[in-house]
């Protein structure tokens, strides 16, 4: 792939608060070991680091190293100094700053396959050798980062050399567009701005909840159960919002943004969609055929459609007599908020077009190649038996898309078809949904109005409830979830609330906290956030070129 590193670099002093601001500990710096043992495949052998220097620069091996290099197939000593050969051209400051967030983590855990230690230096000697091997010449190799490694002792398994590099190029080229797309030209200081109320705060209403695990649609045979939030606050002059959940997930997910809004006058369904739910353990680590047949690919029909038998249940409701909550609502006024696959759900019931066609094209190559679990799970769409399917719903007033499936099941054209204000939130650190495939270039084909919310350091799991992250395994270690994604939370309560409330009389007053000043102020060093209305022309173009050139 080629990307212009030192326009990175430079861009790079724009956004530098959109990461955590402080910098790495050298005080752990030992002397690196002169030798090292270098393992590849069954062959491992103690070199010099001197000697390993001499043959990245020269590519020729010493005489009396030969002996066992020789035994390799020349197919594989090419790999070997292909392997020690291997560097990434970074700029350390960035770097420093990038390995003390949730991308860095993931870095480092990379990084610790290279190596193993005999030492106690842990993580903060993987930070230590690879911010120090950057630093001289602006690029990291195998050779710098074992000069500056603190161990006195050192084994280096070669053979994964390429793979851990190539994860480190795309980790740091990911964050920075990411960055780039989603920076605000703010200047980098906190906002002066004053705002009149704290949108995140419950509301006056006291939250019940109405239970029907076994709603059931009978013309189509499946159980739709729901949650219904709401409160003595409740009135048809605010929307009804359905929540939609993620694949392998539950109607609990969000339950905190629903009893926020429920405390604010709105009526909140937490739906629950039985053909993707928590019952679906698809392995999408492995993406062949056979382990993506247990889910059905109607079930990228059946989902919008259970949003709108929802909504017709909820009618029915309204009409009925001595009902709690008959008279109470709007069901022709609504707004879905959708987290992954609820995510494009959301959209499409919102009029993306399902592009079937696209997928069948797109899916024997993405799963031939290493990609991310939303494209796999997308790819199970592609056995569906028409080209291409309209799910509108022209109930669906808004929508919120929380971290969305949507890079291929839209095709180039179908996202252009959402009509109604849109709103995207993206977060740095995702690897389930990656945010530059799955939001930012998807977030320029959508019309207007719309908002991109990015989250740097937040995970995809990050935007649930803690009880729900606590009673499943979310990928511990990768994901900020429970306590540490609190902030995200309360972002989520404000957001949630000022964009539900543009479709109320009270709309002017919310309008301020849909605004870029805002999320500044609600950032935090952990976790800041930018918001946009729209990305730059040049900047989408460099990453829709350095998209496709690592599809290619």
């Amino acid at each position: 792939m080629k990307y212009n590193w030192k326009n990175t670099a430079q861009s790079i002093g724009l956004f530098c608060t959109l990461f955590t601001t402080y910098y790495i500990s050298l005080n752990t710096y030992a002397k690196a070991a002169e030798t090292v043992v270098l393992r590849y495949g069954q062959w491992e052998e103690s070199i010099s680091v001197t000697n390993l220097q001499s043959i990245a620069e020269t590519g020729q091996v010493p005489e009396k190293y030969k002996v066992y290099t020789n035994k390799f197939p020349l197919e594989e000593r090419q790999k070997f100094l292909k392997a020690l050969q291997t560097e990434s051209r970074v700029n350390f400051v960035t770097l420093s700053r990038l390995l003390n967030t949730s991308v860095g983590s993931t870095i480092l855990r990379d990084f610790a396959r290279l190596t193993s230690r005999n030492d106690d230096a842990g993580m903060q000697a993987l930070r230590s050798g690879l911010v120090l091997g950057a630093k001289t010449k602006e690029r990291l190799s195998i050779i710098s980062f074992i000069q500056n490694y603190p161990s006195d002792r050192l084994v280096i398994n070669l053979q994964e050399a390429p793979q851990v590099f190539g994860n480190l190029n795309l980790s740091y080229q990911q964050t920075n567009q990411f960055m780039q797309a989603i920076n605000s030209r703010l200047a980098a200081k906190p906002t002066t701005q004053k705002f009149p109320f704290d949108p995140s705060e419950a509301g006056n209403g006291k939250v019940q909840v109405i239970h029907l695990p076994k709603l059931n649609d009978e013309q189509r045979q499946r159980l739709v159960p729901v949650d219904i939030y709401w409160s003595d606050s409740v009135t048809p002059a605010k929307p009804v919002v359905i929540l939609s959940h993620g694949f392998s997930s539950n109607r609990t997910d969000m339950r905190y943004i629903a009893e926020h809004l429920a405390s604010h006058g709105f009526l909140v369904a937490a739906v629950e969609h039985i053909g993707s739910n928590e019952e679906y353990k698809i392995d999408l680590t492995d993406l062949t055929t056979s382990r993506l047949t247990s889910m059905k690919p109607q079930e990228f029909l059946e989902r919008p459609k259970d949003i709108s038998f929802v909504l017709d249940e909820l009618e029915k409701l309204n009409r009925t007599d001595k009902h709690q909550l008959q008279g109470k609502l709007t069901t022709d006024n609504a707004m879905v908020i959708g987290h992954s696959f609820g995510g494009g759900t959301a959209l499409s019931i919102a009029g993306a077009e399902l592009q079937v066609d696209s997928l069948k094209k797109r899916c024997p190559q993405v799963l031939r190649t290493t990609v991310s679990a939303g494209e796999g799970l997308q790819c199970v769409a592609k056995d569906l038996p028409e080209n291409s399917y309209q799910l509108h719903d022209s109930r669906i007033k808004q929508v919120i898309a929380l971290n969305p499936t949507s890079s291929i099941m839209f095709g180039e054209t179908g996202l252009e078809k959402v009509q109604v204000p849109t709103l995207i939130l993206a977060s740095s650190a995702d690897k389930t949904t990656p945010a530059l495939t799955e939001q930012i270039i998807g977030f320029n084909k959508v019309s207007s109005p719309k908002w991109l919310i990015g989250i740097v350091g937040a995970t995809h799991s990050s935007i649930k409830d803690p009880i729900s992250t606590a009673q499943r395994e979310e990928k511990k270690g990768v994901e900020v979830v429970g306590e540490q994604a609190a902030d995200i939370r309360k972002y989520m309560k404000a957001i949630t609330l000022a964009f539900a409330s543009q479709m109320t009389s009270e709309a002017n007053e919310y309008k301020i906290f849909l605004t870029p000043e805002y999320a500044q102020y609600a950032s935090t060093q952990a976790f800041p956030i930018r918001l946009v209305t729209e990305i730059p022309a040049d900047i989408l173009k460099e990453i829709n070129n350095a998209v496709s050139n690592n599809q290619e």
